[in-house]
């Protein structure tokens, strides 16, 4: 459970799950007090990615960490895409299930497409937008999180043949999960090991694996969200880390793409910023 402080009292997290849909519920935690905030998560983490900054960001806002579908705790459907679309579609009626308005999103990776898609077709719910480490590369062959490193490529790249990733991404360990996540910090020896361990953990779930090898393997739909982000009225701040996997020129074109966004550069920051530099995000936001 997540912890944050304010004004000296503790404020517990409210760990909850939302139908929104037959299929579909969505574990949320809910604490802070103030105006909504919304976090999601990278692809193949969930809301404990964000304990280290959600106590920071809970001073001033309601905080609302929500595992996205197929994520964590969140329900698990095999019928369907998980693409960019079907992941939007969930988070705006979970925004409008609890009504939800002047919201603040704060997306790290996918988390950060789908916050400003999500902000492109309700702009009339959303304040604010910050965006790290879009997951919306230039690509051919949907390489975003196997550019981390050489085992990733392979590894990443195995599970997307035919009845070989089914049964890689079944054998999977801790310490190949390791050497894949590692791939994107700047500093591998800063992905915790408890950390590591609930992520694996639920990655041992029934259909677990269905949902990683579907995210990557409509990676065509993350990239092609960039199309939407001429919808977005909100002010947007674009936030990288310097050892992100996104190149200088797709970071330039996803802000071109936006009409009112500003960018940051953080320092010895790799693509898990939330994790690695959690304090320097922070910072950013509530400033």
């Amino acid at each position: 459970m997540i912890n944050s402080k304010q004004n000296g009292r503790n404020h517990s997290a409210e760990p909850t799950f939302l139908k929104v849909s037959d299929s579909v519920s969505l574990r949320y935690e809910r604490s802070g007090d103030g105006p909504p905030l919304i976090l999601l998560h990278t692809i193949r983490t969930q809301i404990e990615y964000f304990r280290d900054l959600v106590p920071l960001l809970a001073k001033k806002f309601t905080v609302y960490a929500v595992d996205l579908p197929g994520h964590g705790l969140s329900s698990i459907d095999t019928s369907e895409p998980y693409d960019e679309p079907y992941m939007r579609k969930n988070i705006i009626t979970f925004i409008k299930a609890l009504d939800l308005r002047a919201v603040t999103m704060v997306g790290e990776s996918i988390g950060a497409v789908i916050s400003l898609t999500t902000a492109a077709d309700v702009p009339d719910r959303i304040k604010a937008v910050y965006a790290l480490n879009t997951y919306d590369y230039e690509t051919r062959y949907g390489d975003g999180l196997r550019r981390g490193n050489w085992f990733a490529n392979m590894i990443i790249g195995s599970l997307q043949v035919p009845v070989f990733g089914p049964i890689a991404a079944a054998i999977a360990t801790p310490w190949i999960v390791r050497k894949i996540m590692g791939g994107g910090y700047a500093d591998p020896r800063k992905l915790p090991a408890d950390l590591l361990a609930i992520f694996f953990k639920t990655g041992s779930r029934p259909n677990f694996h269905y949902v990683e090898r579907r995210v990557l393997a409509v990676w065509r739909s993350w990239s092609k969200a960039r199309e939407r982000y001429f919808g977005v009225e909100a002010p947007v701040t674009l936030i990288y880390g310097e050892k992100d996997w996104s190149r200088v020129p797709e970071r330039n074109r996803t802000k071109d793409a936006l009409k009112n966004a500003r960018m940051f550069t953080l320092r010895d920051t790799g693509h898990f910023s939330a994790v690695e530099n959690p304090k320097e995000v922070a910072r950013i936001i509530l400033s």
